[in-house]
Parts: C-alpha cells; sequence; structure tokens
C-alpha cells in the first residue's frame, strides 16, 4: 500500500483499476474528464476510450458488462441526460460484469448549464447508488460499487459534486485485483428488453433492490457516528463535509453512502435517539423526501418518526453549492450553529469572466459576424465557442444543450417567417459537439431544407474540456493511431449539394465575411466549416508587436477583444499587454488601418 495526494477523479480512477475494471468509456465533461484521462495511463489492463456521446458510452460500458467484464462510464451530471436512454434499459437488464455509471453533478453551475441533482435518477432508473465525500472514499467505494453490482445484478450510479471530484486528499492505494471474466452466455430473457421480457426483468430488479437495502442496513458504507447531544444529522456526499464543519462538537451523525436505496431502519433506529435530526441536502430534497417518506408512512405525519421520536427538519439547498455558513445561517435561532448569522463570502473580488483565448480561431469567426447582426439571428451551443456570446460579439441568442445549435434553427425559422421576420437564423457548434450530436440534427436539417445556415466551428479538438480527443482526431486516448473521421464527408453524405458547403479560415476575415454573407444570401440550406486548430495546441513561434509612432489610439484592434492586447488611455495608444500569451494569429493585424503592428520572434 502507498499513500498519495489525489483528486476524487484520480482516486475514482485507480480504484477502478484496482477493482480490475477492463473497459471504461466517457464523453469528456467537466468535472468528470480526468477519470478517463486517469484510466488511460492503464492501457496495458483497461481498454478506454471516449466515445462520441455519453449515450455511445454508456452502450460501450454496457457490452463489456454484459459480455462479463467489469465495465465503467462517466459523464457530467447532464451527459446522463444524454444517455438516459440506455441507463433506464440497463436498470432491468442487470449485470454480468459490474457495471458503474459515474455523474459528476455540478452544484453552483461552474461549468454548466443546469445544477440538476442526478440522485433522482437512481430511483427512477432503478439503479443502486453510492455518494463518496472525499478522495479516499472515492478510491474505497468505487471498489465497493462492482462487489455490490454484480451481487445484486444491478446497475450503479456513483454520484460526485465537483468539490469531491477536484479536491485533493490523502489516499492509500493498493494494487489491482484482476475480476476474472464471467463467461458470457446467451440470455435474451435477460438482455432482450422486448416488453414479454422487460415485464419479468422489472420484477427481478425490485426484488435485488429490496435485497441491497437489506444489505446497506449492515454495510460499513453507511455510517453513524453518535453524539451526546440531542441533535443528529443525516447527510450525504460533499454535505457531510460541511455539516461536520458547521455543526458542534457531540452532534451525531449517520452519514450515507449508498443512497438508493436508503435503508430505512437504518434511519427510523438513528431518529429515535435525538430530540431533533436534521436532514441536509445539497440539491434537491433526496434524502429529505425519503427520510419523510418514512417518517410519514409510521404515523401520518410528515415530521415525526414514530411516537414519542425526534422532530426531522429537512435543510434544503436548491440553488448554489453548500458549504458550512450557509448551514449555520439556515439553523433556526437557539439551536446548534446560531453564532454565524449570516453566510460571509468574499465580495470584493472582481469579477473574472473566461473569455475566447488569445489567438483563438472562433474570434475571427465572431468578429465577422458581429458585423452582419441585423441580417441574422445566431443559436450557439456547448463549447468553449460558447465564450463568444459575451460582450463585444454578443455571437448568438440562445444555447441549450449538446447538438441543439443545429436543431433549435429549423423550428426557429419557422417561427420568424411565420412572424414576417426576414432575418436569416445561424446555428453554430464545435467539431466535437458535431460528432456527438450535430450530425442527427444536420441531417434533419436536410432532409427538411431548413431556411438555415449550420456552422461547425472546427479547431482539431475537444478544447473546452481540455483538448480530448475526438473522432475528428488520429489518435485516440490511448494514443494510438485511428482513422480520422471527416466532417465535411459527413456533411456531404447528407446530400447537401458541394457547393453549399463553404470552407473557410476564420482568421481571413475577408473570407470569413463572404461566407456569412453567402449563408445570409442563400435560401435553404448552407453549411460553413471554419478550420483552424485550437491556439492551444498550434503555439507561434512569432507574436505581434505594436509601432507606438504609428498607432493612432482608434481603437479598432480592441475590436478584437484579445486578452493579450490592451490600450493605454493615458498614451492613448494600442499595446501588446502579455507578449507570452500572443499567438499572432494576425487578426488585430487586419483590422489595423494604419499598419501599426507588426510581427517579432518570441525571445
Amino acid at each position: 500500500m502507498n499513500k498519495s495526494i489525489l483528486s476524487g477523479d484520480e482516486s475514482v480512477a485507480r480504484g477502478a483499476w484496482e477493482a480490475g475494471v477492463a473497459i471504461a468509456a466517457a464523453y469528456p465533461g467537466t468535472p468528470s474528464t480526468e477519470i478517463l484521462e486517469n484510466l488511460a495511463r492503464y492501457k496495458e489492463d483497461i481498454y478506454a476510450t471516449w466515445a462520441n456521446n455519453e449515450k455511445v458510452a454508456v452502450e460501450i460500458a454496457l457490452g463489456g458488462s454484459i459480455g462479463g467484464l467489469r465495465a465503467l462510464a462517466a459523464m457530467k451530471h447532464v451527459g446522463v441526460n444524454a444517455a438516459a436512454d440506455p441507463i433506464f434499459t440497463a436498470g432491468y437488464t442487470g449485470v454480468n460484469g459490474g457495471l458503474v455509471i459515474v455523474s459528476a453533478d455540478d452544484p453552483g453551475c461552474y461549468s454548466s448549464q443546469n445544477e440538476q441533482d442526478n440522485r433522482l435518477y437512481a430511483r427512477h432508473a432503478k439503479l443502486a447508488m453510492l455518494e463518496p465525500s472525499d478522495s479516499q472514499e472515492c478510491l474505497d467505494y468505487i471498489k465497493a460499487a462492482y462487489e455490490i453490482s454484480e451481487k445484486f445484478d444491478l446497475v450503479v450510479l456513483f454520484r460526485m459534486t465537483t468539490r469531491v471530484c477536484h479536491s485533493k486528499s490523502l489516499v492509500t492505494t493498493g494494487e489491482r485485483r484482476g475480476a476474472a471474466p464471467k463467461l458470457y452466455e446467451a440470455k435474451p430473457e435477460k438482455y432482450a428488453m422486448l416488453p414479454v421480457n422487460a415485464k419479468r426483468r422489472h420484477i427481478a430488479v425490485e426484488e435485488n433492490l429490496a435485497a441491497l437495502e437489506e444489505f446497506a442496513y449492515y454495510s460499513d458504507l453507511n455510517r453513524r457516528e453518535n453524539g451526546n447531544g440531542s441533535v443528529g444529522v443525516i447527510c450525504s456526499g460533499m454535505a457531510y463535509q460541511h455539516c461536520r464543519e458547521a455543526f458542534p462538537e457531540g452532534t451525531a451523525f449517520l452519514k450515507l453512502g449508498i443512497t438508493y436505496p436508503v435503508s430505512r431502519k437504518l434511519v427510523e433506529e438513528f431518529v429515535k435517539g435525538y430530540g431533533q435530526v436534521y436532514v441536509v441536502d445539497e440539491g434537491e430534497p433526496y434524502l429529505a423526501d425519503t427520510v419523510l417518506s418514512y417518517a410519514a408512512s409510521n404515523v401520518g405525519a410528515t415530521h415525526l418518526a414514530s411516537p414519542g421520536c425526534g422532530e426531522i427538519i429537512p435543510l434544503t439547498f436548491l440553488q448554489g453549492e453548500l458549504d458550512a455558513d450557509k448551514i449555520r445561517f439556515a439553523l433556526p435561532r437557539g439551536n446548534p450553529g446560531e453564532a454565524s448569522l449570516a453566510p460571509t463570502g468574499v465580495s470584493n473580488v472582481p469579477a473574472r469572466p473566461p473569455v475566447l483565448c488569445a489567438g483563438c480561431p472562433h474570434r475571427g469567426f465572431y468578429y465577422a459576424m458581429s458585423k452582419r447582426k441585423k441580417e441574422l439571428v445566431a443559436v450557439g451551443d456547448i463549447g468553449c465557442y460558447s465564450l463568444g456570446v459575451s460582450a463585444p460579439f454578443n455571437g448568438f441568442d440562445i444555447a441549450i444543450c449538446m447538438g441543439s445549435g443545429f436543431s433549435i434553427p429549423i423550428g426557429l425559422s419557422k417561427a420568424l417567417e411565420a412572424q414576417g421576420d426576414s432575418r436569416r437564423v445561424f446555428g453554430i457548434l464545435g467539431d466535437s459537439t458535431f460528432f456527438h450530436s450535430g450530425f442527427n440534427s444536420l441531417v434533419d436539417a436536410v432532409h427538411q431544407n431548413a431556411n438555415i445556415c449550420l456552422v461547425v466551428l472546427d479547431n482539431s479538438i475537444t478544447a473546452m474540456t481540455g483538448h480530448q480527443q475526438n473522432a475528428g482526431t488520429e489518435r485516440n486516448l490511448m494514443g494510438y493511431e485511428v482513422p480520422k473521421i471527416s466532417i465535411e464527408h459527413m456533411i456531404l453524405a447528407t446530400g447537401l449539394a458541394p457547393e453549399r458547403l463553404i470552407r473557410v479560415d476564420p482568421l481571413d476575415l475577408t473570407s470569413m465575411t463572404r461566407a456569412i454573407d453567402s449563408g445570409i444570401a442563400n435560401s435553404g440550406v448552407t453549411v460553413i466549416v471554419t478550420q483552424r486548430p485550437c491556439a492551444l495546441i498550434v503555439r507561434s513561434t512569432t507574436r505581434a508587436v505594436i509601432d507606438g509612432d504609428k498607432c493612432v489610439g482608434c481603437r479598432v484592434c480592441s475590436r478584437a477583444a484579445c486578452p493579450a492586447l490592451a490600450f493605454d488611455a493615458k498614451q492613448r495608444k494600442a499595446y501588446i499587454a502579455d507578449p507570452d500569451n500572443c499567438n499572432n494569429c494576425g487578426l488585430c493585424a487586419s483590422l489595423c488601418k494604419t499598419n501599426a503592428i507588426g510581427t517579432e520572434v518570441k525571445q
């Protein structure tokens, strides 16, 4: 055994390796991305791959599980929405080799479009669920998850949050104990979910969940910490860490590691011992609803566990990430924690909104499009190019979910047409998103001859989450050479006329503007593919330099909104404020009317 400082994501990867996992698939999404990146280090033992989307990732892992290998699929919380179709059916089929699906939730919307609490998926899809609260538990629980999955024939939802995924702590690691592959046997009655089989499997999975609930009563994954007062707390995951800080010494805790199914017997026994029991939830009132439902079925009331037992007080924090101050502030006066009367926070820190990187090729596209703003309405998508929504580009009005950048325009264009609005609808997404779900929407657009212009911003990588490979790259996650899938060939495979496919370098403003003008002028579907690698994977050996004598202070170059460029208001001169960050993309130079911007070699 060794000790290491690991994040939750790193610990999940290590624990999966130790548990004998042999197949792992994912689509990158913060805060889950590092799980697969770390699993790829064990490529001698594990086949690790980026899938085109989360649905495919789950199906790859499910195939491995049915075939008899321990398998894992990982994704951020909104990815579970995309994967819900196979997940709900896998809940009925159960497993052969153990199968764990990691859901990395994002309370506080640090890198997401919502704060959904995926604990609700476990009950809905009939999945066992475990929730770790630190890195050591991530490693230990993921190993336990495979034992549970195989023992009870259940898919396990391994629910994490951003704080658990990215926080680091001391972890004791072990060695790999390779699980022997389980023999694959043809069992259509178990794995072919036609109605007649699904009905029988539903009965089986309910029986398996009941057996797991009995197991949960005795499992050390659920931990009771006795106190010396009249107050008890029921919680799980990262909420446990905050509760330990917020409540005083002597408080009793029921820390639940198995959170679906919740052991009714364990909860009822805990509640009986205390005058007040707080049930603390970060997100939806998942545990509170469960505990209160147990109470209500006992005495017909929603606040008593049984005659003479303690009051159950739910503390539910629906919005934002939980911390100890929020818990203290939520406690009534006279109860533990009243000393902190309000949540504290740093209010004097200036906002630091994310921006497109210096040299980002998307900046040229957004700049060119901003010049035609009155003639179009734009729909965006999920990716680093989403940063183009902000000033000064104000690049699009709508962004919902992966792939919707190509499908929402179909309906939006019809709505505008019905109102006599002649503006052209543009849809925008990136290369990885195109592979994820954009192609399906493109097929619909071409098939319906929608009156829209669609744009693929191809920067040759999945950039937003840290440069992960996708179907358009020449190497896979494990570093092996693989066929590169052509986005242009996929587009033309829909039957789109070749003259309606426009290829352009987005930093060539003349060509980029001409392409946008064509997209506006054409009727039917036009597709523009902008092609230039991400500035962070192709670093320039030169950088821009501004001749102060030639600069007239017009600030036109500032409209490129490049973080490497600044303007000295006193001198009324533009200058390169961050020379090391400048990638010499040439956009600011192409905007300068006095030829004040040149090039120099980086030192």
